[in-house]
């Protein structure tokens, strides 16, 4: 998805995007990590999201285990169950990632990109021969989505404003069609490819690192 087409230059630099939203970004988020105990800011992030459930819940350490923080609603998230398989299929990828950089000129008005498609994407591609499995999927702002997951504008700024304080290599994305802490994730489903079984077992595990008490 293009989400870093730029229609006007809002706002230009990271830097600036922290002059106008960093002070009441830490404000909203502090709270939270009050009540979790976690010290502002911490060491490193990840971000779960679910398909089904429309959420992107955070969780943070500073040392030890992660704590979780919050929970966001994603807005909009195009697609269904099911891995990314090529350019133009709509569908928000599944799988574990990290933030490659942030966008401050976002026609969504703030976007993170992630590194779809990671060396696991492609090396599935290359041996289905999918020779354009797409690229370009971000976490933005706004409400609207092709393939990427939109999260509305404040919870982008804050999530924005973290995730440049921690650094992008302190920051990992799991996705996944819905929380296999709650239903397991059926990966012989007919509309999956073969090695969905191994994803949604390596999706699986690494959701199991982050459990929630009231799950």
């Amino acid at each position: 998805m293009n989400s870093n087409s730029v229609t006007a230059n809002v706002h230009g630099t990271i830097e600036n995007v922290v002059a106008s939203y960093g002070y009441l970004a830490e404000v909203r988020m502090k709270p939270y990590f009050m009540r979790a105990e976690v010290t502002y800011p911490p060491k490193d992030i990840v971000l779960l999201a679910t398909k089904e459930e429309k959420a992107l819940e955070l969780w943070a350490r500073n040392d030890g285990d992660f704590t979780f923080i919050r929970s966001y609603p994603i807005s909009k998230a195009s697609g269904g169950p099911g891995p990314k398989l090529r350019e133009g299929d709509k569908q928000v990828p599944e799988g574990i990632y990290r933030i490659t950089h942030l966008n401050p000129n976002s026609q969504f008005h703030l976007s993170m990109r992630l590194d779809y498609p990671n060396s696991y994407d492609l090396m599935r591609a290359a041996k289905e021969g999918r020779r354009n499995p797409g690229g370009d999927i971000y976490i933005h702002g706004k409400a609207q989505s092709t393939g990427c997951l939109a999260i509305g504008d404040i919870a982008v700024e804050e999530l924005f404003v973290l995730v440049n304080t921690v650094g992008t290599e302190q920051a990992s994305v799991v996705i996944a069609p819905h929380d296999p802490r709650r239903q397991p994730l059926d990966g012989f489903a007919s509309n999956l490819p073969l090695w969905a079984v191994e994803l949604y077992a390596d999706i699986s595990r690494e959701f199991a690192k982050y459990p929630k008490s009231d799950i």
